[in-house]
């Protein structure tokens, strides 16, 4: 059979085809369309940690279809008065179903809302593998002084010297040296990233001669671990972090829960790197870093509200307390496998605080600016203060002295009471912070002798002195709007540091010392508003930052 012949519309037009086939190698489209591709997939795979909840667990709901019908096609006479609710069916609202407020103690079985219940056990036998060991005895964040973290405990065999060489640092100024050829002497990272690491770029630095490195202070003299842990002389000035050491890897970002996170707390031990973040729907997730059976992400709805606080002690850690809008405090008692109902109000509960080492005792905000003492062992009520006009925010206790508290409010204010003064009749503060607008934390610093309040009016503040009286207010823009947690700003490891998140998907870092920020550490790896923060009692330079979208960012030191 002859080959059929083309025409002249067929020739033109397998010649522009192979025309453009050649303009578009020549362009090297392809080539970058499949490099874009891979950079698209290798960023997917970086965020693939995610929180999996099971699909059977919602039904869909639909609505009634009404039709309606007049009284002509109905075939009856006017009526002057009009329709009645008689002729026409009345549409019912669909709504989704909520879940309800179980009265009395929930299994972590059916609070679960994973997609594999088998891992339920498996964050148990992590709790309990980490409760029954002995940890260290001292918080490194409530050494300021200088007293190492792995003091007493299982953990001397774990600290030892790794290197005992000691640093005496001298000041940028007094060796004639700039920030960066100081920073090149002691190996800093200098760069913005290695290779999608030290995923930190610092902005925003001070002038020269203040540098904002915790490891650049005159006269510190700095020891170092095998175990990360950091030991100061006592008799020297010190810090212990050095900033550009932080780092955010990829593995440290997951989404372990759904919608706007509230609280984040890390678990107070070292052999285990361990999350609990609590969010606006009444979901507690258990991140498990060093899981290696699976991603390591556990969910749980033990409340039907926002969770305002978590509690765990270093004494007991199977034990977790959860406060919540509902009115309802849980206790979960991992050696059961419950959620125990230990409080139960119609006031709404906004804050949740323990003692440090005082594990029957609660302390909550109730209602507007009540404060609830519960004693754990009785199951009841030991006192009731009104000590603000609204709502409780905060509340923290002074490291060196249980007795004082700090306390932040809707109302304005930010107050230091010693609880062994007050009483129902008289309510004497030992301090009070007057802010423009609603003062939403104040924590006390871990040597006790600073508080930093954040407030709405954009200002943190930092109280020192010996009765707290130096004041000084730090601008800081806090408005961050009704789909994002408001800033708390939050100390690190010591006296030196303040953390707080800002608007540009940063972390600023405030200096008490030059009332000031002085540098700001940003990161591709963070896609959204760090809003909630929580340091490491036991490894310096570990910080967790929680967002409204249910990400959690782990930052290390490197």
């Amino acid at each position: 059979m002859a080959p059929q012949k083309l025409t002249e519309y067929e020739r033109k037009r397998l010649e522009n085809i192979k025309r453009n086939e050649q303009m578009i190698s020549a362009l090297k489209i392809k080539s970058t369309a499949t490099l874009l591709s891979a950079a698209v997939t290798k960023r997917k795979s970086a965020e693939s940690k995610s929180y999996k909840v099971s699909p059977d667990k919602k039904q869909k709901t639909e609505a009634p279809i009404v039709i309606r019908r007049s009284l002509r096609t109905r075939g009856i006479a006017p009526d002057s008065k009009g329709l009645t609710d008689d002729f026409v069916d009345k549409p019912q609202k669909s709504v989704s179903p909520s879940k309800p407020r179980v009265l009395g103690p929930l299994s972590m079985r059916d609070a679960f809302s994973g997609d594999d219940i088998a891992s339920n056990g498996r964050l148990v036998a992590a709790i309990l593998s980490i409760s029954k060991k002995p940890q260290v005895g001292v918080s490194v964040k409530k050494e300021f002084n200088g007293v190492k973290a792995g003091k007493g405990g299982s953990l001397g065999e774990k600290c030892e010297w790794s290197s005992c060489k000691k640093e005496v640092l001298e000041c940028p100024d007094k060796l004639g040296k700039s920030e960066t050829e100081i920073g090149a002497d002691l190996g800093m990272p200098i760069k913005e990233e290695n290779d999608g690491v030290n995923a930190f770029k610092y902005e925003k630095l001070s002038e020269k001669g203040n540098l904002g490195s915790c490891g650049l202070v005159m006269g510190t003299v700095k020891s170092e671990y095998k175990d990360g842990s950091v030991k100061m002389e006592k008799s020297e000035p010190r810090n212990s972090l050095d900033l550009y050491s932080l780092m955010l890897k990829p593995e440290n970002v997951a989404r372990i829960l759904p919608g706007r996170i509230m609280v984040v707390k890390f678990f107070p031990c070292t052999d285990l790197r361990m999350v609990v973040a609590g969010n606006k729907f009444g979901n507690v997730s258990f991140w498990n870093v060093n899981s290696k059976d699976d991603d390591g992400i556990y969910l749980y709805r033990p409340h039907t509200g926002p969770i305002s606080g978590i509690s765990i002690q270093q004494s007991s850690m199977s034990k977790i307390l959860t406060s919540c809008y509902d009115g309802f405090i849980r206790l979960m008692d991992v050696n059961r496998e419950v959620f125990d109902l230990v409080h139960s109000t119609d006031e709404t509960v906004f804050s949740l605080s323990q003692q440090p080492n005082d594990i029957m005792s609660l302390y909550f905000g109730e209602g507007h600016g009540g404060l609830n003492i519960w004693d754990l062992r009785a199951g009841k009520s030991s006192m009731k203060y009104m000590l603000h006009e609204d709502r409780i925010n905060t509340i923290d206790f002074n490291p060196h002295d249980p007795n004082i508290m700090a306390t932040s409010s809707t109302d304005g204010t930010a107050c230091i009471w010693d609880l062994r003064s007050i009483n129902a009749s008289k309510r004497k503060t030992l301090k009070v912070v007057n802010h423009d607008r609603a003062v939403h934390a104040a924590y006390f610093s871990p040597s006790g002798s600073s508080l930093a309040t954040t407030s709405f009016d954009n200002k943190v503040g930092i109280l020192s002195g010996i009765n707290f009286e130096d004041i000084s207010m730090i601008d800081h823009d806090n408005q961050t709007g009704r789909w994002i947690s408001s800033f708390r700003a939050i100390w690190g490891w010591d006296d030196s540091h303040v953390f707080i998140g800002n608007m540009t998907r940063g972390i600023d870092v405030i200096s008490p010392a030059q009332r000031k920020i002085i540098m700001t550490l940003k990161s591709t790896h963070v896609s959204a508003i760090p809003c909630r923060f929580n340091a490491h009692p036991y490894e310096v330079g570990t910080l967790a930052g929680a967002t409204s979208g249910g990400q959690v960012y782990i930052c290390t030191s490197g």
